[in-house]
């Protein structure tokens, strides 16, 4: 297949780029580069530079590759900035979207592959999360992210487009070329892997004062390798039934379970400064991922939270300035 992967010099786009490459498929890989590393795509692929909110350069960009399918992964994902600066996150992932939409329906593409989030679900009272929970974000990046949910069901039914949804919980970990580069960085691992290898002097621990056994926030990690392979299953797996799929190991684990874990991998002591919660931040998403084993045969390959840790840890001994 000729697939278009939009914010492919992003963490998790980079990844799926170099795994989709590796099992046979042509990628064009499409990224402003307003948050991504052009260094991170692989050479393999086609590298297009553009943004979502040109929308005739993206009916172009259609036009000239004629890709077979779209893996859409581009979008504004800070969830404190998109409390301040909510217009930013409806302008790219809304409208931005919308655009997408447009050029694939006008292109006579039908087939897409959706990264959403966990946010949707918002303060979920129930655990582990099934996809059927009530969705109710508590920040503009969730809110945005079901926006274009709710979007792709209403081109499934006017344009027969189809759609998988898979609500990430929280990718981590590496391969041996590909990790997570941010700038700034404010995901708990590569922020502690940081501290750990002398790059940043303390770790802030967001929320200590959760309802949970040690106080501070639980999620679900996965591995990103086992987020692309998910993707390649989706898009193989030709037209069928649009759906919607968590993607978790479906264990949680704290936010200083996660230090502790760091630390043991690293051998390395890291200096823990305790914050105030962050605004929107739920305080436990655990994945129920048993939707997508059945229906898609997805199995993770790295379910452990050290082998997580390990990869990422090898991937920035490697790349200490990460892609820069």
């Amino acid at each position: 297949m000729r697939i278009l992967v939009t914010g492919a010099a992003g963490y998790i786009g980079s990844v799926l780029t170099e795994h989709l490459l590796d099992r046979g498929h042509d990628v064009v890989g499409l990224d402003d580069l307003r948050h991504g590393h052009r260094r991170a795509v692989d050479d393999r692929a086609l590298f297009v530079q553009a943004d979502l909110c040109e929308a005739d350069r993206l009916n172009e960009i259609f036009a000239e590759q004629a890709p077979d399918a779209v893996a859409h992964l581009a979008a504004e994902a800070l969830i404190d900035t998109s409390l301040r600066d909510p217009g930013t996150f409806y302008r790219t992932n809304v409208c931005g979207g919308l655009n997408l939409l447009e050029a694939m329906t006008g292109a006579n593409v039908h087939t897409i592959v959706f990264s959403s989030t966990a946010a949707v679900y918002g303060e979920s009272e129930t655990f582990p999360i099934e996809e059927g929970a009530p969705q109710a974000p508590v920040n503009a990046y969730g809110e945005t992210k079901l926006d274009f949910e709710r979007m792709l069901e209403w081109y499934r039914v006017a344009h027969d487009v189809n759609y998988v949804v898979f609500r990430y919980f929280n990718a981590c970990g590496a391969t041996a070329a590909r990790g997570e580069d941010h700038s700034p960085e404010t995901h708990l691992i590569p922020s502690v892997l940081d501290a750990a290898a002398g790059r940043r002097g303390t770790v802030d621990l967001f929320g200590t004062d959760y309802d949970t056994p040690d106080g501070t926030c639980i999620r679900d990690y996965v591995h990103v390798s086992d987020i692309a392979e998910a993707h390649r299953l989706a898009l193989e797996c030709g037209a069928g039934p649009s759906r919607v799929y968590n993607i978790g190991n479906g264990v949680g684990h704290s936010n200083r379970q996660v230090i502790d874990t760091v630390q043991n991998v690293t051998g390395r002591e890291v200096a823990v400064v305790p914050r105030e919660r962050r605004p929107g931040d739920p305080g436990r998403l655990v994945a129920s991922s048993g939707r997508i084993r059945e229906e898609l045969g997805w199995k993770p390959r790295y379910p452990r939270l050290i082998d997580m840790v390990q990869s990422a840890w090898d991937w920035r001994s490697l790349h200490p300035g990460g892609y820069r």
